[in-house]
Formats: structure tokens, sequence, C-alpha cells
């Protein structure tokens, strides 16, 4: 009953078919994007060097990666990381993913309040994700409620770090926009077709929460059924 109840057909889904054409979506919208040229001819990784020297940021360094969308900012190494497709390339969708993640480096480096708070929320959100459902079913199977309820503890962790986590993609995405534009690096339909690849992305932060949402809602559901 734990996995094949209709709560996981209602409400988990739904959701997941929503992630999943979030997934399609950025992919899609990234493919189409890449194949338009900035008139600048900047690549994204020289557009990321001119966002960091522009905050003031010379102790970040740029750094490939391998695969394809794998870009991200690590801020223990401050490095940011650009993926196969996004390194060095001088597309509108790889410049557009680029100055995302130099945003990232920027509101560490201004001291972004969410992303401090979402730092904060991180080491609990790991120990729900890992121990959260063993939890919640050995206490189902024993029949010890207050330990399904402290699994269902742990595990809201995990969604309220992805809901921390959406005011600091989209903030990281207007900043990378607002470089764009006022620096003068994309216009027009270029700077209009990086805002389609950063609003998708952006969607499957906000598909992800709401899965992780419907989760929580089941396995409350579950444990008062369980419970009655």
């Amino acid at each position: 009953m734990f996995y094949y109840d209709y709560y996981y057909l209602v409400l988990v889904v739904p959701a997941i078919i929503i992630s999943l054409i979030a997934q399609m979506k950025v992919q899609s919208t990234f493919k189409k994007y890449a194949q338009v040229m900035s008139a600048r001819g900047m690549t994204a990784t020289e557009v990321v060097q001119k966002i960091l020297e522009g905050n003031g940021i010379y102790n970040v360094r740029i750094e490939r990666v391998a695969g394809d969308l794998t870009d991200h900012y690590d801020p223990r190494s401050n490095v940011i990381r650009l993926s196969d497709s996004v390194y060095g390339n001088p597309s509108v969708a790889s410049i557009g993913v680029a100055a995302h993640e130099a945003g990232h480096a920027v509101q560490y480096a201004k001291g972004y309040v969410p992303i401090k708070l979402r730092n904060t929320v991180l080491p609990v959100a790991n120990i729900g994700s890992k121990l959260s459902l063993p939890l919640i079913i050995f206490g189902l199977i024993l029949s010890m409620q207050p330990l399904v309820e402290f699994g269902i503890l742990l595990f809201s962790f995990v969604l309220l770090f992805q809901l921390v986590t959406l005011p600091v993609e989209f903030n990281a995405s207007r900043r990378a926009v607002n470089t764009l534009s006022s620096g003068g690096i994309l216009q027009g339909e270029e700077l209009r077709g990086a805002k389609k690849v950063l609003g998708a992305a952006a969607m499957t932060y906000v598909a992800a929460a709401l899965t992780t949402a419907m989760q929580l809602l089941r396995l409350i559901l579950i444990s008062r059924r369980r419970n009655d």
C-alpha cells in the first residue's frame, strides 16, 4: 500500500509528468537558441569574465565540465563550471546560461540573503533526502508513529530547501538578463532568446518543488490514514 496507493497516482504522478515536460522544454529551448549566434561574437566564457570583472570579482575561476547543461557555480572552490555545450560558445543560449551562473557568483560576493538561507537549510535537507523515506518505511512497518512523523519532518526540509532555491534561481536569471542588456552583450531577439532559455530552466526548479510538495502531502496523508 505504501508504494501503490491512489495518493501516488493522484498527487505525485501528475507532478512528475509536469517535471518531465519542464525538462523537455528546457532542452528544446536551449537547442533552438544554441543555433543562434550573438551578433557581438562574444563567447559564453568571455561573458562570464566580463560580468565577474564588472562586479569587482577576480577570485573566481572558469572551468570546463563534461556533459550538457551541467553548468554550475561551486562556492566552495570559487569556480564556475561551464558544460561542453556552453564553454567557449558564442550562441545566445550558451551566453544566457553562463550569465546565470555568473549571477550566482555575484550573489555570493554581494551577500545575497536568500542564498545564505539556502546554505543554512542545505545540511538538514541533505540528511532528510537520505534518511526520511527509510525512517517513514520502518515506522509504518513497525507501527511507530513518532518515527513516521520524524521522517516526514526531515522530508519537509527537502521541500524547504527547494522553495528557498526558487528566489535564488530567479534572481540569478534576472541579474543575468539585466547585465546582458545593460552591457549591450545581447540585444533585441537575442536577449529575448536568452530570456526564454532562462525562463524554461527556472520552470524545472518550480516543477521539482511541486513534485516534492506532492510527495510530502502524500506521506502526510498515508501517515494519517495509518494512524486512524
